[in-house]
């Protein structure tokens, strides 16, 4: 499978993924895709930079299924790619410009289990509690949609909704199955809720002391 390892975004199953194509080995990966009708692998850069090659990336990653191209005149392409399915490195190749692996198929398991059922129950008004702090902290007015009755598609919904650091989304992807992602979820929605609850209530004394009686932000 090729390979495109990036440097802040984890790839979830249902998750839509723009991506600009300018490196020459990528116009080749993707041109590879398109006309082969190949999906090509999205994994978290472990070590290593973005551009220029020689990233490391995570073994567990998802799959990815173009679904729109636009190309540009000098060659650069414009694509929107959609998640499909989990896959484990076993090992990776070098044969070609860009990395490719040999993998396997990392299937989310126990989604229909009591314990996933239960999870989902009490993630989901965290879920909304957690939106709602989002809207007050941002001045913005987020809109939710009914949450999935369906553990495994709330999971991943809340994985990709999720405003935390590529490391942590890594951990949610690479969790075995519904129980252990919700789970996951439920801890780091308790985290930011709490984050989000001190900087609400804190952030009218942290503008009172940044800020002069001009307005001016005081220089130290």
């Amino acid at each position: 499978m090729p390979i495109f390892p990036l440097k802040n975004v984890v790839l979830f199953p249902g998750m839509v993924l723009p991506l600009h194509i300018f490196e020459m080995r990528y116009r080749e990966m993707i041109g590879r895709c398109i006309d082969e009708h190949l999906p090509f692998g999205v994994t978290l850069i472990a070590e290593g930079q973005e551009v220029g090659g020689g990233a490391e990336p995570h073994r567990i990653g998802t799959a990815a299924r173009i679904v729109r191209v636009e190309k540009l005149d000098d060659g650069r392409m414009n694509i929107t790619a959609v998640g499909t399915q989990r896959f484990r490195i076993l090992e990776l190749r070098d044969d070609h410009s860009y990395l490719t692996a040999v993998v396997s198929h990392y299937p989310v398991v126990n989604g229909a289990t009591q314990l996933a059922v239960e999870l989902s129950q009490r993630v989901r008004p965290q879920v909304l509690d957690y939106v709602a702090l989002l809207s007050k902290a941002a001045n913005v007015n987020l809109m939710l949609d009914r949450l999935p009755e369906d553990p495994l598609t709330l999971a991943f919904m809340v994985a990709i909704s999720l405003q935390v650091s590529p490391g942590d989304k890594q951990q949610l992807l690479e969790a075995v199955g519904v129980p252990e992602i919700l789970a996951l979820e439920s801890r780091m929605l308790l985290r930011e809720t709490k984050l989000l609850e001190y900087m609400i209530d804190t952030r009218s004394d942290v503008e009172a002391m940044n800020l002069g009686p001009s307005g001016y932000i005081f220089p130290n």
